[in-house]
């Protein structure tokens, strides 16, 4: 085998070599942002338990909008819905820990996009990689919208629903602590992977698994899956499943826009190459 490999390429062995060390990189800047979120508990914690304050932005937004509309005061309200309580003896500590390391893959998210281009950038052509150059900034920029959607949209209905749901008056809420931040990390993780669909789309076009006139004929099929998707996100309402919904619709059409330019280019990309070859 090592007869037959050609001067400057790299073996299988070294391939996977050169991975492992972008993924200790990768996981050694999760690691240390996570370190300092851990150090910085008030300031995390105090974001996470932000949609469980009923003066939560969002819920003062809606408040005004409902009322401006006419549609009541269903989201007004200055006390609180329910309690968070923990009740394993290293249920804070657990959580304190895990939220931390959530919260460092967040936020080095664009660090571990950029070890994941360097690993696979010395296998495209050099216009593939001069194409691609704005990959990093636009992935990390569409994922921390979504992570910011998923904070103030998603995270804040699912709770007040959830939150205020009662099948009895006898029974009341309170809420442990893992699963409300379980709920919040869902949320955030989940709308930050969905708003990754341009570059996905992008991705799959250029390998040639998606064209735009497949996504149109599909585009009905789509829009049961975004449906039935903000249903499973969302509060089992119309509203929640309609604000979580537009968003990735409007996405959905985007990314056919992008695949349709990433065909126009490869097209006079190969008619370059065949009036040169002539």
């Amino acid at each position: 085998m090592a007869e037959n490999q050609q001067p400057g390429e790299m073996s299988f062995l070294d391939h996977l070599e050169e991975l492992r060390w972008h993924l200790i990189r990768s996981t050694a800047a999760v690691v240390i942002v996570g370190t300092v979120a851990f150090l910085a508990k008030d300031f995390i914690f105090g974001i996470i338990l932000g949609p469980k304050d009923p003066k939560f932005i969002t819920y003062q937004v809606l408040c005004d909008v409902s009322q401006f509309f006419g549609m009541g005061d269903a989201f007004c309200g200055n006390e609180a819905l329910f309690r968070i309580q923990s009740r394993k003896m290293a249920g804070q500590f657990s959580a304190h820990i895990w939220t931390s390391i959530w919260a460092g893959f967040i936020i080095s998210f664009p660090y571990v996009l950029y070890e994941m281009w360097k690993f696979i950038s010395p296998g495209l052509y050099e216009k593939e990689r001069r194409g691609a150059k704005g990959f990093i900034f636009i992935a990390s920029l569409l994922f921390f919208i979504g992570v910011l959607f998923g904070y103030y949209v998603v995270s804040p209905l699912s709770i007040r629903f959830l939150g205020s749901y009662q099948v009895a008056e006898e029974v009341f809420n309170d809420i442990d602590l893992s699963d409300y931040i379980a709920l919040v990390r869902t949320s955030v993780i989940a709308c930050g992977i969905i708003f990754e669909l341009p570059i996905i789309i992008y991705i799959l076009t250029k390998i040639g698994l998606v064209t735009p006139d497949m996504m149109k004929k599909y585009r009905k099929m789509a829009l049961v899956v975004v449906l039935i998707l903000s249903a499973v996100i969302t509060p089992p309402d119309v509203t929640s499943q309609i604000i979580v919904a537009l968003p990735v619709l409007v996405l959905y059409q985007v990314s056919i826009y992008i695949s349709g330019r990433v065909l126009k280019k490869e097209a006079k990309r190969e008619e370059k190459n065949k009036k040169k070859s002539t």
